[in-house]
């Protein structure tokens, strides 16, 4: 299984990504721990009840991670250069304990590297839902892409 080239992304293309994950107190409570994000919404359960959120939230970090993963088996598995950067990323809606998320990507712009002559960069907006189709994360990156091996090379 390999991901797309740059000459292979099309502008406006969207997808949706088959795989889906629910999110369980262990991913929390690792992945916080592991930041060191020591933020009692995200560990401490009594004070998260006195919060506009009524229980912990996921580590929004997780989020993002879990959300910027799904699109690779289908876009980016190694045809990827790395990340140059996110130009946004917002959380319009919390996410808990329990939820299941899936995500869709749209490619909002493409164009030619500058100073490679193997790669481009694309513009991704991923976007991630919770099992009520309720959007929990939004985020655009840039990534530096592999072009085709040219012939015989």
């Amino acid at each position: 299984m390999r991901g797309l080239y740059f000459e292979e992304f099309e502008i406006g293309a969207e997808y949706k990504h088959a795989f889906r994950r629910t999110i369980t107190e262990m991913d929390n409570v690792m992945f916080t721990s592991l930041t060191m994000n020591v933020a009692p919404l995200h560990l401490d359960e009594e004070y998260a009840k006195t919060t506009v959120h009524g229980a912990r939230v996921l580590n929004s970090l997780f989020t993002v991670a879990l959300i910027g993963a799904f699109h690779v088996p289908e876009l980016t598995m190694g045809t990827t250069l790395g990340n140059l950067g996110y130009d946004k990323i917002t959380f319009p809606h919390p996410v808990f304990h329990g939820d299941t998320l899936r995500a869709e990507t749209t490619i909002v712009d493409k164009r030619e590297s500058k100073s490679r002559d193997d790669s481009g960069v694309v513009w991704f907006e991923h976007r991630g839902y919770n099992q009520n189709d309720v959007l929990v994360c939004e985020m655009r990156r840039v990534g530096l892409m592999l072009k085709k091996p040219k012939e015989g090379v």
